[in-house]
């Protein structure tokens, strides 16, 4: 049996043999037929093969792309929550309480981390902040708060009408000297039974609300506190909030007076949690540093340049945005000077001056004829400004001079165009034969003090905070003319103080309107001033970071931070619904 099968199986693999050598053969001659001897004609069908590769290919790389775009078309690149935001700012930091806010610095960090009762919205006009409800009585005369429900400090205590109340009589107490007094100095604040605060005013002033937009401070940490030595207070390094962003560190670098604020996002806030989970300020003593700065990528934006700067920055790194500000820059004349308080020689420099080559020094800039703006109000006549006229201007101005040689005193600030235009205006009033000085200051505390405070120039060339609502008493009335008012010309009219107070204490909106056409006659003409142009907010900040909206529209550079909930400095991949 075992025989047999061994028989078979040999059978088996001798014809198995036999086949697949007749396989191999046949194969390599239907390889030799089919394949080899039609190379030769691969010359002849060389394009066609080309095309069909070409074809192929173009198939493939589109069925790539399809996918890279289906792929993208179902999802993008958007901001999220999380990274640190740093902003470069100028000045000093030698207090974190807000009601002594005074360099670029200290106000920023107010701004960001202290809550007002009113503040300005995203439309440029004072609304609601910390505040439910601001409403006038019918006389304007009583002014009724309530706070927001389940508003928190940065410890975790309640923000209530007694911090209201205590930092009202803060603010209006002498011994303080904040920078907050002048609008609430003689106001009476209570509670009454419906736990609501009302500020009784003197009399009728139909802006007060905008008095309202100022930083509220802690009874329970500062209650005990001597109001003389409040700015020693520890809470002036270590400040409880309650802003956006709450207080977290200070770091000293090795420059003098140079620091870095590091800033919490406050998740209590009554806007919202900020996207940022931190927020730094690096505070430095001049520009020079600050764009350094900038091009090493050590910061993330600043305000504190302007457009006259954009040379100097990597356009590469930073994108530049530019925002009107409801703020004008104009040239004061001090009638303090003997020549310069008569209107006619006021007016002479006004006629002989091209008020066009001014502007042309500021370039992108809004030209500014008047001392009110249309978004603060609707005024429907505006008086004529007399045109440019060179020959008369100077025959006046001789007449006015006789053989006098007066030395004019120009001073203004080394900020943006400023210089430019103060420079090119003493070139203009040498023209009319006037000699001049040009001295740039430095925009500080003591420029406040020695300059602006004493009125210790003949001219000054400077930009003006104008308001989301017009009023123009701080600059014009003649109660203004102390070294702690705003009246930079020291102009004096007894009808114009009457229509300012008039202005100011009327609810009647058409009232007002027909008080400040009839302000704007005298302003033209007796010409306390000369308006150049509105000023501009340039920021610049990183490519990769997400700032104020472009729909923001601004009243003040601080009012940037409006909508500082939705900044951001980190993008993440997500999925678009469908």
């Amino acid at each position: 049996m075992g025989s047999q099968l061994q028989k078979r199986g040999q059978k088996f693999i001798k014809k198995f043999s036999r086949v697949t050598t007749k396989a191999g053969e046949e194969g390599k001659e239907h390889i030799k037929e089919n394949f080899f001897a039609r190379l030769r004609h691969v010359s002849e069908v060389k394009l066609l093969i080309l095309e069909w590769g070409l074809l192929v290919t173009a198939l493939i790389l589109l069925a790539v792309a399809q996918a890279f775009w289906f792929a993208n078309s179902y999802s993008e690149d958007v901001f999220s929550r999380g990274g640190s935001y740093i902003e470069a700012t100028l000045g000093d930091v030698s207090s974190m309480n807000p009601l002594f806010a005074t360099t670029n610095s200290e106000k920023v960090l107010s701004r960001l981390m202290f809550g007002t009762l009113a503040t300005i919205d995203y439309s440029g006009h004072t609304n609601i902040g910390l505040a439910s409800k601001i409403a006038p009585s019918e006389d304007g005369r009583t002014w009724i708060v309530k706070l927001r429900d389940n508003l928190v400090w940065s410890d975790g205590e309640p923000i209530t009408n007694e911090d209201v109340l205590f930092t009202t009589e803060l603010i209006r107490n002498p011994r303080v000297n904040s920078i907050y007094d002048a609008d609430l100095s003689n106001v009476k604040v209570s509670s009454n039974e419906n736990g609501e605060i009302v500020f009784e005013l003197p009399a009728t002033y139909a802006d007060f609300i905008s008095a309202l937009d100022f930083p509220i401070l802690p009874k329970h940490v500062l209650g005990n506190s001597d109001p003389e030595t409040l700015i020693e207070n520890t809470f002036s390094s270590a400040p409880v909030t309650s802003g956006a962003f709450s207080f977290n560190a200070l770091q000293s670098t090795s420059k003098t007076n140079e620091k870095v604020l590091y800033l919490s996002a406050n998740p209590d806030y009554y806007k919202g949690r900020p996207l940022l989970n931190s927020f730094a300020i690096h505070t430095y003593n001049d520009k020079e540093s600050i764009i350094s700065a900038l091009n090493a990528g050590t910061v993330t934006a600043t305000a504190e340049l302007t457009e006259a700067d954009r040379d100097l920055v990597n356009a590469g790194l930073f994108f530049e945005k530019n925002s009107s500000l409801s703020s004008g820059t104009f040239i004061f004349f001090n009638s303090k000077n003997a020549l310069l308080k008569k209107p006619e020689l006021r007016s002479a420099i006004r006629q002989g001056i091209n008020i066009d080559k001014l502007r042309e020094k500021a370039p992108d800039t809004v030209a500014l004829n008047y001392p009110l703006l249309a978004s603060q109000i609707k005024l429907t006549n505006y008086p004529a400004i007399p045109s440019t006229d060179i020959e008369a201007a100077k025959s006046k101005i001789q007449e006015i001079l006789g053989d006098e040689r007066p030395t004019l005193n120009i001073a203004t600030v080394n900020m943006g165009f400023l210089p430019a235009v103060a420079n090119e205006f003493s070139e203009e009033l040498k023209t009319l034969g006037l000699d001049s000085n040009v001295t740039v200051y430095e925009e500080n505390q003591d420029f406040i003090t020695n300059i602006i405070s004493t009125r210790g120039y003949d001219i000054l060339i400077y930009d003006i905070e104008l308001g989301s609502d017009p009023d123009l008493l701080p600059y014009y009335h003649s109660s203004q003319t102390t070294s702690g008012g705003l009246n930079l010309s020291n102009y004096r009219n007894a009808l114009v103080d009457d229509l300012l107070l008039g202005a100011r204490d009327t609810l009647d909106e058409e009232l007002r309107i027909k008080k400040y056409e009839s302000f704007l006659e005298y302003w033209v003409a007796d010409v306390p001033a000369i308006g150049l142009y509105q000023t501009n907010l340039t920021y610049y900040y990183n490519r990769n970071a997400r700032t104020f909206s472009d729909g923001v529209k601004l009243v003040t550079a601080l009012d940037r931070f409006s909508d500082v909930t939705d900044w951001a400095i980190t993008k993440t991949t997500k999925n678009k619904t469908p």
